[in-house]
């Protein structure tokens, strides 16, 4: 009985876990470049009352044994980094990644931080740079003066500059890609760090074999499905209320026992 009361008390935590991660991905709906969570579970140690294949009598084994499970566990939460919509700005310094890669971007500790949201803004000395106005790498500077901003599906930045008539290259996107998205660590402000689980960033040119296009006056919204993440919120309360519901018994179980005393 008592095995029971805490068997379900982790299933009550797994799915409590479940739901703060559906929570997160839901307030994110709406965040540019997110990439969202899925929490995986793995079931516990085994108690093992007759293993497998032991012998019953002199001439039989048992074909299956007795093994009463004790629980389920965590076993990780997974960014998932699937494409996300791509939703047309008209704002020029807006830029989208269609397929793989990160833009850089400078921490104001020296470190490089990794992120797909491509809201980018001027700040006061023409730098292009991230909402917080971290600056990205390789360092693009937009001149006084520049007007119609283009930039190519490759990188490429070009910009009228003052009294011209012919744009001048201003500057070139370079984007990075890891040999395992899923062990960056999200760190917030839509960045990630590389780790040891995600390899060392492999800079290259937007559109080359491995490297997504650019995509000028769009942004990449979250990848976050609603319907999707509905349905498994109902399924993730109602997992709860069947663990509860597991120790509730266990509770009245054994309450039953101690009446016959």
């Amino acid at each position: 009985m008592i095995r029971s009361l805490w068997t379900g008390t982790t299933g009550m935590n797994a799915q409590q876990l479940n739901l703060d991660v559906i929570a997160n991905n839901l307030a994110n709906v709406s965040t540019t470049g997110f990439k969202k969570s899925r929490a995986d579970f793995q079931d516990l140690m085994y108690q093992i009352m007759r293993v497998p294949g032991s012998q019953s009598s002199v001439d039989t084994e048992s074909p299956t044994g007795i093994q009463v499970g004790l629980g389920v566990r965590p076993a990780a939460v997974q960014k998932l980094f699937t494409q996300g919509d791509l939703i047309q700005t008209g704002n020029e310094f807006d830029v989208a990644i269609e397929g793989p890669g990160f833009f850089q971007v400078d921490l104001p500790n020296g470190e490089t931080a990794y992120t797909r949201a491509g809201a980018f803004k001027i700040d006061g000395n023409g730098r292009l740079t991230t909402s917080d106005g971290y600056p990205i790498t390789p360092g693009i500077t937009i001149p006084g003066g520049s007007r119609q901003v283009t930039i190519s599906e490759t990188g490429v930045i070009s910009a009228i500059i003052g009294d011209d008539t012919t744009s001048t290259e201003i500057g070139t996107f370079e984007t990075v890609t890891f040999t395992n998205n899923g062990g960056l660590l999200a760190v917030g402000r839509n960045l990630f760090r590389d780790t040891d689980a995600s390899g060392t960033a492999q800079a290259g040119t937007p559109g080359d074999d491995g490297y997504g296009l650019l995509l000028q006056s769009f942004i990449e919204g979250s990848n976050v499905n609603i319907v999707e993440e509905m349905a498994t919120m109902i399924t993730t309360q109602r997992a709860y209320e069947i663990n509860s519901k597991s120790i509730q018994t266990s509770d009245e179980m054994m309450q039953t026992t101690n009446n016959m005393v």
